[in-house]
C-alpha cells in the first residue's frame, strides 16, 4: 500500500463509530474514501501483526483475570446457549490475546498498540465487517479493562458490532452503560432506538417503550424517520394484545402525508393481519373484508412483498378460497422462496383438497429450509398417520417436539411454548399423547413385510432425498378446476403478528416460526416480530462537515443504507452469528509498520466527557464548599456537565458481582436459618438483639408477639373487614404449585418465570374469597370447575403491572387459558395501611416494637426521607390463601425489611445472601426473565449447580423475618394467613453502601429508584450527626458529588441565558423524578409544559426537548448558601452518636 498523505490521515482520525449509518462506503461516490479506509486498516493490521511494543508482562495468561470482566469474556459467555463452534473461537481469542501481554504505564508505543485496536474495530464496523470489528474490540477491551468506560466511541462500536451479530444481552449491556455514563452522547438517539428494539424483542416491553419514546426526543440526525419509530411503538402495543392503541398508532401513520411506500405497506400489512386475529375489531365478515382490502393495499404499495402475500393466501384459506390462497402463496414463493412457512400454507391446503402426495412434498420443502418447524412436522405427522404409516408419523411428531436444536433449545423453545395460545398448549400434550398412543401400536405391530400393503406416501427418508415434483408447479391450474371442499367450522388460533421482514430480509438463513393448531388444518401464526429496513434521513453535522471539507460525498439521500431489521421474535439471536459471518479473524498480516501517532489518536475518543479522571480527581471530600465552588469554575461550560454518580469518583459503571469463589458443599448449600426465641420483652430491647439481626443475611425472631404482648388480631381479616370493608386490595392471580417447585404445564418442566396477573377488589370481597377456600378445603372433594373460579366483585385480569412474568416474558395467556388441572388461587398484596385515621389502632400497637423494628425511628434513614414512600416506611398488608407467592426480589434500593406473620397459617421462606445476587441475576438472564421487572421463582437444583447457598425455614404466627440489606428472598404461604411489611434503614455504612450501589445499578437498567437516595442524602446530613466512618464517607462523597453537579449546571445554564427562579420546597414535597427518563432529579429542576401539565425533567432530557433551553422554565429547590451550609457542616461526629457501627 502506498502512504496516505497528511489531509488523508487528518480525516481518517475523525472516522470512528459515530459515523456508522451515516457514511455509506458501499456508495459508488464514497469509493475514494473506502480505498483510503482500507488502505488504513491494511495498515493497522501490519503494524499490529509486527507487534512493534517491546516485551510486555504477560498480565491476562490467567484465563481468569479476563473471565472477571464481563464482556471481554464474550466469545465464550454470550454464546452459552449457542452451538460448541462458538468456544473455539473463545479459545481462538484466548489464545491470540495470551500471546501479548500489556501494561500501558511502561512504554508510550504499548499506548499506541491499544488505540490501533479501537480504531481498526471502528474502520471494520464502517466498512461493515462485524465480526473483524468485534474481534479488534474485544482486544483493546482486555487492555483496558479498568478504565475501558472513558471511551465512548469505543463503548458505542461495540455495542453496534453486538447488535449486528444479534449478541443482544450484550448490545444491551454497553449500550446501558452508555446511556448511564454520558446521557448527551452523539448518538444517543440511536443508543435508544436499539435498546428498545433489542428490548421489545427479548419480551421487555415497558422498557422498550420508554426508549423508543426517549429516542424521538432528540433533534440529533437519525437512521431511523420519526415515523418509522413511531411504527415499532405501534407494534410494540399490538405485541401487547393493546389493539386499540396499536389500531390508532397505525392509522395516525396512514394519515401522515410524508410516509413513504414501504413504510405504508408495513402499516397495512400490520393492520390487515390484526383484522383478521382480533376478535374485538368487530364482526368475523366485516374483519375479513377488512383484512383482504388492507392486505392488498400492502402489496399495491410493495409488490415484491412475500410476507404480505402469504398473508393474504392464510387470509383467503380462511375464508375457503382456496385457489385465491394457492395464488398467493406460489406469488409469495416467487418472491421469498425460503419462506418456510409458505411452503407449510400450502401443504395444508394440499391435505385439505385430499392431495397427500403434494401435502408431502410441501411440508417436506418447509422442514428442509427450516428443520425446527414444528408446525410442518405436526403436520407431516397427521398426514402420515391418516395413511396408516404409523412409523413415519412417529418419527415426524417426535421432530416436532423435541429439542431438535441446542442453540434454540434455550431461548427459542422457552419462549415458543410459553407465548402459544390455550389451544397450542393443547397441541403440546396432543402430540405427547399422540407419541405415547404411536410407541403403544408400533411395540404390537408385526415387522413390515413383502407382502405388507404398499405405502400410500414414501417414507421420510425417501422423502427428504426426492426432487420436488414437476407435478408442484402445475397445481396452480389445476386446483382452479377443483371444487373446495368444505372445512369443519373451527376458530383459527390467532397469534402475535408480524413485522415482516422486507424482500432483501427475506433470504435471512434463520426462518421465521409459526405453529400449527392441530390436524384441523388451520395453521398458527406466532409473531415475527421483525423490524423494518430504515431508511437514513440526514447526516452527522460534524460529519458532513469533514467530509465536504474533503470533497469526499457523504451518503446521498437516495443512497441510504437500510439498517440491519432485528431478527424474528422467535429466532434464536446468536445462532448464526460465525456460520454467516465466519470466525472472528485474526489473521497473521504482512509486516509493514504503521508510522502514524497513534497517541494523537486516542484524544478522539474522549469526548462528551469520556475522560474526566484528571478533572475529578481535584474533587476530595476534604474540600470545604468555597474550594468546591472555585474548582467547579474551572469546569468547561461549552458542553452540558457529565453524568453525576454518588460512587466514588472515577468508579466504573454498576453492575452484578461474581459469586464468592469458595467452593460450597452441600451441607454449606443448605445452611441453618439464624434464629432467635424470645421470652419477654427485655430480650426484645436488647442491642444484642439488633446486632444479631444486622450480623446475618436473613434472620428469624421467634415468639415476638408474645414476648411484647402484641395483638395481632387487629390484622386479622375479621378486624380489617369491620374497620374498612371498602378498602381496596391488589390481587394475583396465580397457579397453585408446592413451595420448591415451579412448572410450566406446557412444556412438562421446572421454569423459572412465575406467572402472576394482575387485579383488584376490596378487603371485604377478598376476605370472602380467603374464607370460602377454606371451606372448600374441608370438603372431601372439589369440584375441579370451581377451583377457577373468580370471587364477587373481582375485576376483569391486567397485564399491566411492571412485576408481571406475563407481560416481561413476553407471554400472552388470559384467565380462560388455564386448564383445569392447574389449579388458580388469588393472593391478596399490597394493602397500604398508610392513613393514621382509617388504622390507628394497627398502627399504634406497632409502637412496642423495639425501636431499630419501628416503621418511624431517628435510627431509621426512612424516617429521614421527609415524604411518604408506600409500602417502604409505611405498612403494607397481605391477605393470603395457601400457595400464595411473593416471586423472587430484592427489597426497593436494597433496604432491610421487616414481614410479621399474624397467622393463623405458616409461610416457607427461602433466601439467598447478598452476596450471591449476580449469580441469581445470571440464571435469571439465562432463563429469559428480567431480574428488576420479571417475575420468578427459582428452581433450586439451578442454584445449588451453580453454588449459590439457600436458606430455607418456615415462618409461624407471631415470628418476625428481619431481611438484612440485598438478601434476595422468595416466599410461599403454607396456610390461610395475612402478613405485615415495612422497610427500615439501619444507619451503617453497609446499608447506605448497598443503597447507593443498587441506585446507580437502576439508572443503568432504566428502572426507577422509589428511594430518592440524593435528597435522603442531604436529609440526613442535616439531621443527624455520624460517628460510623464508612457511613460518613460515603454520605459526604453523594453531597461533594451532587453539589458539584448542581453548580457545574448551574453555571451551564447560565451560559445559555436562561434565568434560574427560587421555587422552594413544600412541606412533605414528594421528590422529584424526570418525566421521561425517572432519574431523581435534585434541586435544579427544569419545567416543560407538556399536554396541560407541567412536567419535570433532568438536564439531559431537557436539552433533547430543546438543545438552547429556550422555552423551559428553570428552577432551584434551595439555595445555593443552603447547601453549602449543610455540606461544611456535616462531619464526622467523634463522640459516641446514634449510628450503629459496622
Amino acid at each position: 500500500m502506498g502512504q496516505i498523505s497528511f489531509e488523508e490521515d487528518c480525516l481518517v482520525r475523525e472516522l470512528d463509530s459515530r459515523y456508522y449509518g451515516f457514511l455509506d462506503l458501499s456508495n459508488s461516490k464514497n469509493a475514494e474514501i473506502k480505498n483510503l479506509v482500507q488502505q488504513t486498516v491494511t495498515n493497522l493490521q501490519n503494524y499490529i501483526s509486527n507487534g512493534q511494543v517491546h516485551e510486555m508482562k504477560n498480565t491476562f495468561d490467567d484465563k481468569n483475570v479476563i473471565q472477571k470482566y464481563d464482556p471481554s469474556n464474550v466469545a465464550g459467555e454470550h454464546m452459552e446457549n449457542s452451538s460448541s463452534q462458538n468456544d473455539e473461537d473463545s479459545k481462538i481469542l484466548d489464545k491470540e490475546t495470551n500471546e501479548k501481554g500489556f501494561n500501558s504505564d511502561e512504554n508510550p508505543q504499548d499506548e499506541q498498540y491499544v488505540n490501533a485496536l479501537c480504531k481498526l474495530g471502528h474502520l471494520h464496523l464502517l466498512l461493515g465487517e462485524y465480526s473483524e470489528a468485534l474481534s479488534a474490540y474485544q482486544k483493546y477491551l482486555r487492555f483496558r479493562e479498568k478504565n475501558y468506560w472513558t471511551n465512548h466511541a469505543f463503548m458505542y462500536g461495540i455495542g453496534i458490532a453486538y447488535f449486528k451479530l444479534r449478541c443482544f444481552k450484550w448490545a444491551i449491556k454497553s449500550f446501558q452503560e452508555l446511556l448511564y455514563l454520558s446521557p448527551n452522547f452523539t448518538c444517543a438517539n440511536e443508543v435508544h432506538l436499539r435498546l428498545g428494539l433489542m428490548l421489545k424483542h427479548c419480551g421487555e416491553f415497558h422498557i422498550a417503550l420508554k426508549h423508543l419514546q426517549l429516542s424521538l426526543l432528540y433533534t440529533y440526525p437519525s437512521t431511523f424517520s420519526e415515523l418509522q419509530v413511531k411504527f415499532q411503538i405501534a407494534h410494540l402495543y399490538e405485541v401487547q394484545n393493546k389493539h386499540k392503541a396499536a389500531k390508532d398508532g397505525y392509522e395516525f401513520l396512514l394519515n401522515e402525508k410524508n410516509i413513504s411506500l414501504e413504510l405504508k405497506a408495513d402499516v397495512y400489512r400490520q393492520l390487515g393481519w390484526m383484522y383478521h386475529c382480533v376478535e374485538c375489531l368487530g364482526e368475523k365478515k366485516e374483519r375479513e373484508a377488512n383484512a383482504l382490502n388492507y392486505l392488498q393495499k400492502s402489496i399495491e404499495a410493495e409488490p415484491k412483498s412475500g410476507q404480505s402475500l402469504y398473508l393474504l393466501g392464510r387470509c383467503y384459506a380462511g375464508i375457503n378460497k382456496v385457489h385465491d390462497a394457492f395464488l398467493a402463496y406460489r406469488n409469495s414463493v416467487e418472491k421469498s422462496e425460503g419462506n418456510a412457512d409458505t411452503w407449510c400454507s400450502i401443504g395444508v391446503l394440499y391435505q385439505q383438497q385430499n392431495q397427500p402426495t403434494d401435502a408431502l412434498q410441501a411440508y417436506i420443502c418447509a422442514v428442509q429450509l427450516d428443520k425446527d418447524h414444528k408446525a410442518a412436522w405436526t403436520n407431516l405427522g397427521i398426514l402420515y398417520e391418516s395413511c396408516g404409516q404409523l412409523r413415519d408419523a412417529y418419527a415426524c411428531y417426535l421432530n416436532a417436539t423435541k429439542q431438535i436444536s441446542f442453540q434454540k433449545s434455550s431461548l427459542l423453545r422457552k419462549k415458543q411454548a410459553i407465548r402459544m395460545k390455550r389451544d397450542t398448549i393443547g397441541l403440546s400434550k396432543g402430540l405427547s399423547q399422540r407419541i405415547t398412543f404411536l410407541e403403544g401400536q408400533l411395540s404390537q405391530a408385526p415387522l413390515p413385510s413383502i407382502t405388507s400393503k404398499r405405502r400410500t406416501l414414501c417414507s421420510i427418508e425417501e422423502a427428504w432425498n426426492l426432487p420436488i415434483s414437476l407435478e408442484m408447479n402445475s397445481r396452480q391450474q389445476q386446483t382452479a378446476q377443483m371444487i373446495p371442499r368444505q372445512n369443519t367450522k373451527q376458530s383459527p388460533i390467532q397469534g402475535p403478528p408480524p413485522p415482516y421482514p422486507h424482500s432483501q430480509l427475506s433470504q435471512s438463513p434463520i426462518p421465521a416460526k409459526r405453529i400449527k393448531e392441530d390436524g384441523s388444518g388451520q395453521q398458527e401464526l406466532i409473531q415475527n416480530n421483525v423490524q423494518t429496513s430504515s431508511q437514513l434521513h440526514q447526516n452527522l453535522k460534524d460529519i458532513s462537515e469533514t467530509l465536504s471539507q474533503r470533497n469526499f460525498n457523504t451518503m446521498p439521500e437516495s443512497n441510504k443504507v437500510s439498517e440491519q431489521s432485528v431478527v424474528d421474535t422467535f429466532d434464536d439471536i446468536s445462532n448464526d452469528i460465525y456460520k454467516h459471518s465466519e470466525t472472528i479473524k485474526l489473521e497473521r498480516l504482512s509486516q509493514d509498520a504503521l508510522s502514524n501517532n497513534l497517541n494523537e489518536d486516542s484524544r478522539h475518543h474522549e469526548y462528551n466527557g469520556g475522560s474526566t479522571s484528571d478533572l475529578s480527581t481535584t474533587f476530595k471530600i476534604q474540600m470545604d464548599s468555597k474550594q468546591l465552588m472555585a474548582a467547579v469554575k474551572q469546569l468547561p461550560i461549552d458542553e452540558p456537565p457529565v453524568h453525576c454518580t454518588i460512587l466514588q469518583v472515577n468508579a466504573p459503571p454498576p453492575s452484578p458481582p461474581d459469586c464468592p469463589p469458595q467452593k460450597l458443599t452441600r451441607d454449606q448449600l443448605l445452611p441453618p436459618t439464624p434464629s432467635v426465641h424470645l421470652e419477654n420483652k427485655k430480650n426484645a430491647f436488647s442491642p444484642q438483639l439488633q446486632e444479631f439481626c444486622l450480623k446475618h443475611p436473613i434472620a428469624v425472631v421467634r415468639g415476638l408477639a408474645g414476648a411484647l404482648k402484641l395483638d395481632l388480631g387487629l390484622f386479622s381479616t375479621k378486624t380489617l373487614v369491620e374497620a374498612n370493608p371498602d378498602h381496596s386490595v391488589e390481587v394475583r392471580t396465580q397457579v397453585h404449585q408446592s413451595p420448591d417447585e415451579n412448572w410450566d404445564t406446557s412444556q412438562g418442566k421446572r421454569v423459572w418465570a412465575c406467572i402472576s396477573h394482575r387485579s383488584h377488589t376490596t378487603i371485604a370481597k377478598y376476605a370472602q374469597y380467603q374464607a370460602s377456600s377454606f371451606q372448600d378445603s374441608l370438603k372431601l372433594i372439589l369440584p375441579q370447575d370451581e377451583s377457577d373460579k373468580g370471587f364477587p366483585g373481582s375485576q376483569a385480569m391486567s397485564d399491566s403491572d411492571s412485576k408481571d412474568s406475563v407481560s416481561n416474558s413476553n407471554i400472552v395467556l388470559k384467565r380462560k387459558k388455564h386448564k383445569i388441572n392447574s389449579k388458580m388461587l388469588r393472593f391478596g398484596t399490597n394493602v397500604d395501611l398508610s392513613d393514621e385515621k382509617k388504622w390507628k389502632p394497627q398502627l399504634t400497637e406497632l409502637q412496642k416494637l423495639p425501636a431499630f423494628a419501628r416503621v418511624i425511628s431517628a435510627a431509621n434513614m426512612l424516617s429521614h426521607v421527609g415524604h411518604v414512600i408506600l409500602g417502604m416506611n409505611t405498612v403494607q398488608l397481605y391477605m393470603k390463601v395457601p400457595g400464595s407467592r411473593t416471586p423472587g426480589h430484592q427489597e426497593n434500593n436494597n433496604f432491610c425489611s421487616i414481614n410479621i406473620n399474624i397467622g393463623p397459617g405458616d409461610c416457607e421462606w427461602f433466601a439467598v445472601p447478598d452476596a450471591y445476587w449476580g449469580g441469581v441475576h445470571n440464571l435469571c438472564e439465562k432463563n429469559n426473565i428480567s431480574y428488576l421487572h420479571g417475575s420468578w421463582w427459582p428452581v433450586l437444583e439451578d442454584l445449588y449447580k451453580e453454588n449459590i447457598p439457600v436458606y430455607r425455614f418456615i415462618q409461624k404466627p407471631g415470628d418476625l423475618v428481619w431481611v438484612n440489606a440485598g438478601c434476595v428472598h422468595w416466599v410461599q404461604s403454607v396456610g390461610w394467613c395475612n402478613n405485615i411489611a415495612w422497610n427500615v434503614g439501619p444507619l451503617t455504612g453497609r446499608q447506605y453502601s448497598l443503597a447507593i450501589e443498587r441506585y446507580e445499578w437502576n439508572k443503568v437498567q432504566a428502572f426507577k429508584s422509589i428511594v430518592p437516595m440524593v435528597h435522603l442524602s442531604w436529609n440526613l446530613a442535616r439531621n443527624i450527626k455520624v460517628s460510623d466512618t464508612k457511613l460518613f464517607e460515603l454520605i459526604k462523597m453523594c453531597l461533594l458529588q451532587t453539589l458539584k453537579n448542581v453548580l457545574h449546571i448551574q453555571e451551564y445554564v447560565k451560559s445559555k441565558g436562561v434565568e434560574i427562579r427560587f421555587n422552594g420546597r413544600g412541606k412533605n414535597e414528594a421528590s422529584h423524578y424526570c418525566g421521561q427518563c425517572e432519574v431523581e432529579v435534585f434541586n435544579v429542576l427544569f419545567i416543560k409544559e407538556q399536554e396541560k401539565r407541567h412536567v419535570v425533567h433532568c438536564l439531559s432530557c431537557a436539552l433533547k426537548l430543546s438543545p438552547s433551553l429556550q422555552g423551559i422554565v428553570c428552577l432551584e429547590e434551595y439555595r445555593l448558601s443552603e447547601l453549602q451550609r449543610v455540606y461544611d457542616s456535616f462531619t464526622l461526629h467523634r463522640t459516641q452518636g446514634l449510628a450503629y457501627t459496622q
